[in-house]
């Protein structure tokens, strides 16, 4: 073992016969382990809460989506759903007609989406895990699943057939309106299920069937919105993304979920960002009493400095060991604060100890990368730290 490290060591684990300097260097050793452990904590909090929203943020929207890149909508044909089908990274794929429309029940209104579906939808997307009650809608009669914000807002129930919910979407074409009652297509619906998300997308969508979609906005069979499609969970996203594009050509835009919602990510992502950076510069001024507790552990052993000196140690080993001192007790105060903060994720995950609700446990998520980012960053700060307090000792304390 080299003499640097094996001095280093016995100062780290022996005790200093100034008891003011051992209290220095506990604080320092609990500022190190906790702020390591918060750290650790709060990213994976927040890693939980990041997964938590995108959960429900993205419930509808699928592995892949086929948009237009100009205008409402595509054109799919037969060709187009042979290739798609074909294709052994796609598991399945579904038709959507998508538009705004005003939902009238009596007397009260709602502007939302009324969105299209096959019955390959339910396939698709995960969709199944927000029913309440009631049917998912059939490809043949008129009826609609809403959510619970829309239920909310117009005071409507499932299977009410006396008084039916009115869907009325702006009519296509050109030209000067002078009739006021031929600007909209009507229609009526019955409500078969009820679905609840969140706030935002239980008041956007009601989803009906492709064939009631299609004939209330006098659409062609080859006409749709858009092409949602699942990909298998061994393929390349990328690759079936460019090979989908190909099929559809310059006319569509083809995205990932991710590009779906691109804000959404880069808002968590900053938001993250920011949090480490925050946490970071609390470790950074935590690690000011590693400085100053190596910096009076210096001073306290001037006289064992000395004593090396004469016995042949060389000014670079006396830093050295001063700062391997300081970098293990970052090291290893890193290692015991991650230890902790682990048995607090893991506790929580285990057994929700904190509640958001009665019935929502806070969500918390142990990754790998948020472990491996503590860690470096406590280490890469301790050693800087150490490297500065060792840079104190200069030639003239060997002569004093």
């Amino acid at each position: 073992m080299k003499f640097p490290v094996f001095i280093a060591k016995r100062y780290l684990f022996t005790k200093s016969s100034n008891n003011a300097i051992n209290i220095i260097t506990l604080i320092s050793a609990i500022s190190i382990i906790a702020g390591s452990a918060a750290l650790f904590v709060v990213l994976s909090g927040f890693s939980g809460l990041k997964d938590f929203s995108l959960s429900f943020a993205s419930i509808f929207d699928p592995d892949l989506k086929v948009l237009p890149a100009s205008g409402k909508t595509i054109k799919f044909t037969s060709e187009q759903a042979t290739e798609l089908e074909d294709n052994p990274d796609i598991a399945s794929y579904t038709q959507v007609i998508e538009e705004r429309a005003f939902l009238e029940f009596r007397g009260k209104n709602h502007i939302a989406y009324i969105k299209g579906v096959d019955e390959n939808y339910r396939s698709v997307n995960s969709i199944d895990s927000t029913l309440l009650y009631g049917n998912w809608i059939t490809p043949e009669e008129p009826v609609a699943a809403i959510g619970f914000g829309i239920s909310r807002i117009l005071s409507l129930g499932v299977n009410n057939y006396t008084d039916l919910l009115r869907v009325m979407v702006p009519r296509p074409g050109t030209g000067q309106i002078t009739d006021p009652t031929q600007a909209f297509n009507s229609s009526q619906l019955v409500v078969s299920d009820i679905f609840q998300v969140n706030e935002e997308l239980d008041q956007k969508y009601i989803f009906t069937n492709i064939n009631y979609a299609r004939k209330l906005l006098n659409y062609k069979d080859t006409t749709l919105s858009a092409i949602e499609i699942k990909i298998n969970p061994n393929a390349d996203p990328l690759k079936v993304q460019r090979e989908v594009q190909q099929i559809f050509g310059p006319t569509t835009q083809v995205k990932t979920r991710f590009q779906l919602n691109d804000k959404l990510y880069k808002m968590l992502n900053a938001e993250n960002l920011a949090v480490y950076l925050i946490f970071t510069l609390v470790l950074i001024i935590a690690l000011f009493n590693l400085v100053g507790s190596i910096i009076m552990i210096i001073i306290d052993k001037k006289a064992n400095i000395k004593t090396l000196h004469s016995l042949g140690a060389s000014l670079k080993d006396i830093k050295k060991i001063y700062f391997l001192q300081g970098a293990m007790m970052s090291v290893f105060g890193g290692i015991i604060g991650l230890v902790l903060g682990s048995l607090i994720v893991g506790a929580q995950l285990q057994f929700q100890l904190k509640m958001i609700t009665p019935t929502l446990p806070y969500p918390m998520e142990f990754t790998l990368v948020n472990f491996l980012a503590v860690f470096l960053t406590i280490s890469v700060l301790g050693i800087l730290a150490s490297y500065l307090a060792a840079s104190t000792i200069r030639p003239k304390l060997l002569d004093d």
